[in-house]
């Protein structure tokens, strides 16, 4: 309970208490807040409140326009502030309740609030690890005998995005030009992108750095991961399908990936862990773990398009679906002694699960342009149109409450003039 109302179907109730970076009209200074309800938790006002072990003489990370020196401190840190978070919203707790003037402070309705990046992203990984997303994807452009490439069972598959053009939700995406090819009989052609794609992924925000040549191993992954966003990887799939070969996604991928603006701790996610999928063949010694790590989040994609009035329902899938486990990714991405710094940023790449409604991008869900996605009013898609918008929710549901991420969402603006 919160002595801040909290509606049973918020999705910031004070089992979740996520943080972000926020400013007001009145005060354009970027500071982090906790979301509980309809408001905002400013912790720069309440700095002095945080007086445990692990947060007395550190406290000042809360002052701080981004989360990153948060994330720094580590788990034991990270269950401190919660924890005294919890205990001062509670209802029988007169020290933040009964201040009057302090309450007026530290509390911001969210409708007055504009969301920042909750980090400084050093780098940004995105993984490739729904094996459904990848079966479907590797039989549309291999054939269902060779959908899943050799190695794709024995470690989770992933490549370095580009963390500048990494948004927080709201800000609007330019659809790219670049080079295609839609005639093979042709040579190349350079214009607008005309298969414009979404992809329904997750993403987690690392804590805690190793030293470069010290891997991370899987017994204490967990220590490294702050809490998870949702995200939208923006795909270019005419671009990315000439450029892939050999390297990989660049162009196709780097014109802007979209998170929404809560960080959820992970903690707030442990009461929803459930079993992880069955691995066959077993993964090497490095990459096991029996503890479980995947988690039960509930999530959802809308398109608005830009001719209606009303957002459809597009996909409705589940993050439990991954193969591939959080842990696993960042033990296979450190196992070479890469070194992550706090606010680091690892994606799960698209989430599918079995049924086609699961589907977690366009690409899917038209295969391949073959069949409409029907929305409402007699509408309907394969790709993104300009102005269209995206929105994708998710959240875990609990016993009447709600821990959940908000929204991320994008418009897709027309191309710049060739």
């Amino acid at each position: 309970m919160s002595f801040i109302p909290v509606a049973a179907d918020s999705d910031f109730s004070v089992q979740n208490l996520p943080y972000g970076v926020f400013s007001t009209a009145q005060n354009s200074t970027h500071r982090i807040g906790v979301a509980i309800g309809d408001q905002v938790l400013d912790l720069s006002v309440i700095v002095h409140l945080f007086d445990g072990p692990e947060l007395s003489d550190k406290n000042n990370v809360f002052l701080e326009p981004t989360l990153n020196k948060f994330m720094a401190l580590g788990h034991l840190a990270w269950s401190e502030a919660r924890k005294r978070i919890q205990e001062l919203l509670c209802p029988d707790h007169r020290e933040l309740r009964d201040n009057g003037e302090l309450c007026s402070k530290a509390f911001v309705d969210m409708n007055a609030v504009t969301m920042h990046l909750p980090a400084d992203i050093g780098d940004y990984t995105d993984f490739y690890s729904s094996r459904e997303h990848a079966t479907n994807v590797g039989t549309m452009f291999r054939g269902k005998d060779n959908a899943l490439m050799p190695n794709w069972l024995h470690l989770p598959v992933g490549y370095h995005g580009r963390a500048s053009s990494v948004v927080v939700s709201g800000t609007p995406i330019r659809r790219p030009n670049g080079q295609t090819r839609p005639n093979e009989a042709e040579p190349p052609v350079y214009g607008p992108c005309k298969l414009m794609d979404i992809e329904l992924e997750m993403a987690f925000f690392t804590g805690p750095g190793n030293e470069l040549g010290q891997p991370i191993p899987i017994e204490k992954a967990h220590e490294h991961i702050f809490g998870m966003v949702l995200m939208n990887d923006w795909s270019a799939r005419d671009i990315q399908k000439w450029e892939y070969v050999p390297l990989g996604p660049f162009l196709g991928k780097n014109l802007g990936t979209s998170i929404s603006p809560w960080v959820v701790p992970m903690e707030a996610l442990m009461p929803f862990v459930c079993p992880n999928p069955v691995q066959e063949p077993k993964p090497l010694s490095y990459l096991q773990h029996s503890d479980p790590f995947s988690f039960d989040i509930n999530l959802q994609v809308q398109i608005k398009p830009h001719e209606g009035k009303t957002a459809s329902t597009v996909c409705k899938s589940n993050f439990k679906y991954m193969y591939w486990t959080m842990k696993q990714q960042l033990a296979h991405h450190t196992c070479t002694g890469c070194n992550i710094r706090p606010g680091d940023l690892l994606a799960s790449g698209t989430i599918s699960g079995p049924s086609e409604d699961s589907f977690g991008s366009l690409l899917e869900l038209c295969w391949k342009g073959t069949k409409p996605i029907a929305l409402d009013d007699g509408i309907s898609r394969k790709f993104l149109q300009d102005n269209d918008e995206v929105i994708m929710t998710g959240y875990c549901q609990g016993d009447g409450y709600r821990v959940g991420f908000g929204e991320c969402r994008g418009q897709i603006l027309p191309a710049n003039p060739v």
